[in-house]
Order: C-alpha cells, then sequence, then structure tokens
C-alpha cells in the first residue's frame, strides 16, 4: 500500500471513517505517522471542547470565589480546592466509577403524558466521560489563575468607575473581566498547552474507546506493541504534540497582542 493510499484509507479512521482493519506486518513510517496523528483528532476534540467550556465555567467559579457572599463564595472555593488538590489520574478514576454506579441505565422522565427515557450509559465512555473530566479540571485551574488575576486589579479603577456612576455590572465587564484577561492570558496559555499534553492520559484512564477509534496513544502503543520497537511510534506522537504546543503558543500569543493592544510599546 502507498502512502497516499493509508491516507486515504486510515486519516480518518480514529472518528470511524476509512478502512476498519489496521494494519497487522510490514509498517512503515507512514502508517504510523497517519494513524497516530488520525488519533490526534480526539486529543484536539478534548482539549478544544473542556478549554471552551471549562472556560466559562472557570469565570463563574473566579467570580464566586471573589464574592462577599459565603453561598457563592465557600462551594466556588471547595471546588478548586478539590481539583487542584488531587491528581487528574485519580478524578479519571473516580469520575468514570461514580459514573459506573448510577443505579439505572437511564433516568426517567414523566411529563403525564409520556415519559422521555434520558440515556446515561454515555457517560462512561472516553468521548463524553474523559471530557467531562478534563472539563471540571481544567475549569479548576482556571478558575484559580482568573481569581488571582481579580485579585490583582488596581482598586483606583473600580473607584474611579463607582465614581462616574457605573453599575456593578458595568463595572464587571468594562474594567474587570478584560483586566482579569490581560493580568490572566499568560498563565492561562500554560494552563491550555497543559491541559492538551494532559489528553494523553485519557488512554490510560478508566473511559474506554468508542468502537476502538482511540486517541494518539492509542494508535502509538499499537504500533510499540506490534514491533517491539517504542522508539519509533512514541517520538512520532511527541512530535504531534510538539507541533501542536507551537500552534497554541501562537493562537494564544495573538490574543494576548490583541488584549494588550492600548499598551505603548518601546
Amino acid at each position: 500500500m502507498s502512502c497516499y493510499e493509508t491516507i486515504t484509507s486510515y486519516a480518518f479512521r480514529s472518528i470511524g471513517y476509512g478502512e476498519r482493519l489496521l494494519p497487522k506486518t510490514d509498517f512503515t513510517l507512514c502508517d504510523q505517522f497517519v494513524l497516530i496523528g488520525s488519533g490526534m483528532i480526539w486529543n484536539v476534540y478534548f482539549a478544544v471542547l473542556a478549554l471552551s467550556l471549562g472556560f466559562f465555567f472557570a469565570v463563574s467559579l473566579a467570580v464566586g470565589r471573589s464574592s462577599d457572599n459565603p453561598i457563592a463564595r465557600i462551594p466556588a472555593h471547595a471546588f478548586i480546592f478539590v481539583i487542584r488538590g488531587s491528581p487528574l489520574f485519580i478524578q479519571f478514576f473516580l469520575i468514570y466509577e461514580a459514573f459506573v454506579l448510577i443505579p439505572k441505565m437511564g433516568w426517567g422522565i414523566n411529563l403525564g403524558f409520556i415519559e422521555i427515557t434520558v440515556e446515561t450509559k454515555w457517560l462512561t465512555k472516553a468521548w463524553l466521560g474523559a471530557l467531562i473530566t478534563l472539563f471540571l479540571n481544567t475549569a479548576g485551574y482556571t478558575a484559580n489563575i482568573f481569581y488571582g488575576a481579580l485579585l490583582s486589579i488596581p482598586k483606583g479603577d473600580i473607584e474611579a468607575a463607582l465614581a462616574i456612576g457605573m453599575s456593578k455590572r458595568q463595572i464587571f465587564w468594562r474594567i474587570s473581566f478584560p483586566t482579569m484577561l490581560r493580568l490572566a492570558w499568560p498563565s492561562y496559555t500554560n494552563e491550555a498547552i497543559f491541559l492538551f499534553h494532559a489528553t494523553a492520559l485519557v488512554f490510560f484512564s478508566s473511559f474506554p474507546a468508542w468502537r476502538q477509534e482511540g486517541d494518539s496513544l492509542y494508535y502509538a502503543s499499537y504500533f510499540a506493541d506490534k514491533t517491539f520497537n517504542p522508539f519509533v511510534p512514541y517520538p512520532i506522537i511527541a512530535l504531534y504534540f510538539i507541533c501542536f504546543t507551537l500552534l497554541i503558543i501562537g493562537l494564544f500569543g495573538f490574543v494576548n497582542k490583541r488584549l494588550n493592544r492600548h499598551i505603548a510599546k518601546n
């Protein structure tokens, strides 16, 4: 099989398109690059959705922790403390077990004239269960970053806004939120990189791949087991992660420049 045929057959195998049977013998470098690259689709999926959803939840947690209201502050502080205080791998295990121990395979919603059943078995699959775990993890860490940024906002800015009659909502969206992002963005960039690297842990977690549509480490492990040579597939996956890390740095660096475009350069 030529490299072009390998690409057309396996480029999207990880998401269910293309040849279902993996190559058994005579592995080429192209085979390994294509299949491991195909698995990277799942790593990108986990990272993009977890970061996107976790960003908004983290903002809510940071605002809650900085609130004077104990009803908002205490749960937010407890959540952040638990997430930051426990290893991600343990979180994978505990959340998986929690989903498995749900007594029913679905929840029934009785509307009187009809009963709707909501299936919960998908929570134990990697594409959803692992995503929820990563979402909660990044939300906890990001919330602490944002909380620190909120505390660093100059009080004079808030006092000036109050002096001209701005409401608390206006102060948050026009002063606190933009300033928080500018202060927190470099640290948030590191969190995005760490989370993307953490997607490799999904392979080692209890969450099974759906229909053997695994991530990049799934295919790297397959080639290492078949060839008894880990020094080809694992450097390939490392190269992919390095390339995506450079992409994250570039994208987040562009956003950082936009956030600080009003600052005069020396």
